[in-house]
């Protein structure tokens, strides 16, 4: 699989690289933002950004200029800034996972791996599985440890898109978009009131509620 990683610290970079090209990965180093942002429309499985970045881009810019063209890779980002706010900044833009500096290389191994087993699944199978719960994406159907799953469309929807976004932080607004669409008019009260049906059917969906913005599945 193939990995962008963009950090400006030269020995931390030797050292990742190394570490990641030792577990197969085919590893592209970029030092800057300006020579990064070239390559967002290249055919690559994960981006990992750190956030501050030398020059005048930095990772925030990165992510905007991926999701910008519709890529479809992953990404992680990293920081040793003030991390609950970087965190929360990078997963609203849209990356899959946060590591905070300073970080062991292979807790950065074992990230990476995790991101790409759940890239995989929804390119390569048409079975989700999120703890003991397999999803049918074809089939809509969900089968747990206690059996079948009923849900309403919605409420399928609504999963279906905490699934695919896995650790990343939504406001109500974001998913009545992508849930309900953009012709929606009403309360966005209504996603409260379907994530509590859809928490009441499937109790071991851990869905954080982030106080005055949204959910995030984790």
């Amino acid at each position: 699989m193939k990995i962008y990683y963009v950090e400006d610290e030269k020995d931390l970079s030797e050292i990742i690289r190394k570490y990641l090209m030792r577990e197969g990965f085919d590893v592209t180093v970029f030092y800057d933002g300006e020579t990064a942002i070239k390559h967002v429309e290249d055919q690559v499985d994960l981006w990992i950004l750190d956030i501050m970045l030398s020059g005048e881009l930095n990772g925030y810019d990165l992510i905007k200029a991926i999701k910008g063209v519709n890529s479809p890779s992953s990404i992680i980002f990293t920081s040793a800034r003030d991390q609950d706010l970087d965190k929360i900044m990078g997963l609203e833009l849209g990356s899959d996972d946060y590591l905070a500096k300073p970080y062991s290389p292979r807790e950065l191994i074992l990230r990476v791996k995790a991101v790409l087993k759940r890239q995989q699944q929804f390119s390569s199978s048409e079975i989700a599985q999120y703890d003991h719960y397999a999803i049918n994406l074809t089939k809509r159907e969900i089968k747990s440890n206690h059996g079948m799953i009923d849900l309403t469309n919605k409420e399928f929807e609504l999963l279906l898109f905490f699934i695919k976004h896995t650790n990343q932080a939504f406001s109500r607004d974001d998913i009545l978009k992508h849930v309900w669409g953009d012709n929606y008019y009403g309360s966005d009260r209504v996603v409260d009131d379907l994530l509590r049906r859809l928490r009441h059917k499937m109790p071991d969906l851990k869905i954080e509620t982030i106080y005055g913005y949204g959910y995030r599945l984790l």
